[in-house]
């Protein structure tokens, strides 16, 4: 069945007369989002690792979307960490998407088109925590938003009493602290090491 979806696809943009190469990314990304991928409960993360994980890949990306929105960038990478384990392809049970883990209606929300290019959702992502930051005034709040969102932040004043939220804004501050010490070096990044 996918593979008469993109055959479809395929022969709607040739006789549309598209340029090979717009078909041949087409291609590709229909392979990336119909390819296999590992996924993780937001439980299993924290039980792979013992320290924060740490991926210098998206320290560039991370640093220039956080310098971008007036977020620490460790900050950020702790949220990264703690969402996706830096799995740009990543897709909760729920449908949240990318490093960030963007819901579709946030993701629109925030202007990413394609939640799983990194640049795109950390820009959406990033965006959206500033949002969060600001309408709260404090961290711990803003990362509770962030993963059960602001309603149920406001309707219990403060971190709701669900497991997962709390086990969530525990694992995100416990990752930023650890970013803090190593201060993320944009120069390091570019590097590549």
């Amino acid at each position: 069945m996918a593979t008469s979806a993109m055959e479809s696809i395929r022969e709607a943009a040739q006789s549309r007369g598209l340029h090979g190469s717009v078909i041949e990314t087409l291609d590709v990304r229909f392979e990336e989002l119909t390819a296999p991928k590992q996924r993780f409960t937001r439980y299993q993360i924290p039980r792979r690792r013992m320290g924060a994980p740490n991926r210098r890949g998206f320290d560039r990306m991370i640093f220039d979307a956080a310098e971008r929105f007036d977020v620490d960038p460790a900050l950020v990478k702790a949220v990264v960490a703690a969402e996706s384990n830096f799995d740009q392809h990543a897709v909760s049970p729920v449908g949240a998407q990318g490093l960030m883990q963007l819901m579709p209606s946030t993701a629109r929300a925030m202007g990413v088109d394609w939640p799983f290019d990194p640049r795109e959702n950390l820009k959406g992502g990033v965006q959206y925590l500033r949002a969060m930051l600001d309408r709260f005034g404090n961290t711990r709040y803003a990362l509770a938003a962030y993963n059960a969102g602001p309603e149920a932040v406001d309707r219990h004043g403060g971190i709701p009493p669900y497991r997962e939220t709390q086990d969530y804004v525990r694992r995100v501050l416990r990752f930023y602290a650890s970013y803090q010490a190593e201060t993320l070096n944009p120069a390091l990044a570019d590097s590549g090491s």
